[in-house]
């Protein structure tokens, strides 16, 4: 008899690995993911990624503002599922859900546990400077991210790697190796593994007051949290009192110190400012208050014509 699955998402990351448990043939019988949400300036209701690729396969979607309803949770255990699959869900599922269904609760979840547990496993990867991360498929718990391992998958963080690149590589990563594991899933032949609590590390959803520059952190520490904040929310510093988003930089090597957040060079790539140590930042890549994300040359070339040395950034 066909395994029923009910699959549980939200954003970009879920889309791959909906797609692969599909394609792999299971019976996909709902998907539950997050109401619609108001977004942008104008504020248009919008549904979650995963609901507009449920619509296009035709499977029966359901929005819970909060799964731990009653009324909501009885809906879903009256769907009789042999396996919950999530990935990026964004709520903990109550105990009688977790325990309801033949083969559990298992969760895609974008680090190698248990590191980096929380919802921004994958900034926090890059933001830290990590040079490896991967995908761990566990059994879900009513603690975060905390139940037992089923099965890991490990990759390289490219220097070049922002969050944006590294988000679609762990999709792939996770989606090939949910596909390898359901099976061996329903035949038991995977024995979970126990997460070491006193290695845990955790990874929070990113506040705003983290997306400023601290101009006095080492140079290293800076081009990681520009990567580690792109494509979204993206860093910032401040020039003369005004937002400016900063989108990409380039490590560049100083014998001695600069002063930090100071413009130290103005070069046709574009502006390069000092840090608290000998690894100055290059800007190439920003977005002044109002404006649209522009290379550093062109913005020098125009708005930005006033950019000097000697200029300080953060203030």
């Amino acid at each position: 008899m066909t395994k029923k699955i009910i699959f549980m998402g939200t954003p970009d990351f879920s889309v791959p690995v909906l797609q692969r448990v599909i394609k792999e043939g299971y019976d996909v019988i709902a998907v539950v993911t997050q109401p619609d949400r108001p977004v942008g300036r104008k504020k248009v209701m919008t549904p979650p990624p995963v609901k507009i690729e449920a619509v296009k396969q035709g499977i029966p979607v359901y929005q819970p503002e909060k799964i731990r309803n009653e009324e909501s949770l009885e809906e879903i255990l009256a769907l009789k599922p042999d396996l919950i699959i999530t990935a990026a869900f964004g709520q903990i599922l109550p105990n009688k859900l977790l325990e309801a269904p033949e083969y559990g609760c298992i969760n895609v979840h974008a680090s190698l546990l248990p590191e980096l547990r929380g919802g921004a496993p994958i900034h926090y990867s890059i933001l830290q400077g990590k040079e490896k991360t991967g995908i761990t498929i566990m059994y879900m718990a009513e603690k975060l991210d905390a139940g037992d391992i089923l099965t890991q998958a490990e990759i390289k963080i490219e220097e070049e790697d922002n969050v944006g690149t590294l988000h679609e590589k762990l999709s792939k990563v996770g989606s090939d190796l949910l596909a390898d594991t359901i099976p061996k899933l329903f035949n038991n032949e995977i024995t979970p593994v126990k997460q070491n609590d006193a290695e845990a590390t955790f990874a929070p959803n990113i506040k705003r007051e983290q997306e400023k520059i601290d101009w006095d952190k080492n140079g290293e520490d800076i081009y990681n949290h520009v990567r580690g904040l792109n494509p979204w929310p993206v860093a910032y510093t401040l020039l003369n009192g005004e937002t400016l988003k900063v989108w990409k930089t380039k490590k560049i090597q100083l014998t001695t110190p600069a002063q930090p957040g100071v413009v130290i060079d103005v070069l046709e790539e574009g502006i390069v400012v000092g840090t608290g140590n000998t690894t100055a930042i290059l800007i190439i890549e920003l977005q002044p208050a109002g404006k649209k994300k522009m290379s550093a040359k062109d913005y020098l070339r125009g708005a930005g014509s006033f950019i000097r040395v000697g200029l300080k950034l953060g203030e």
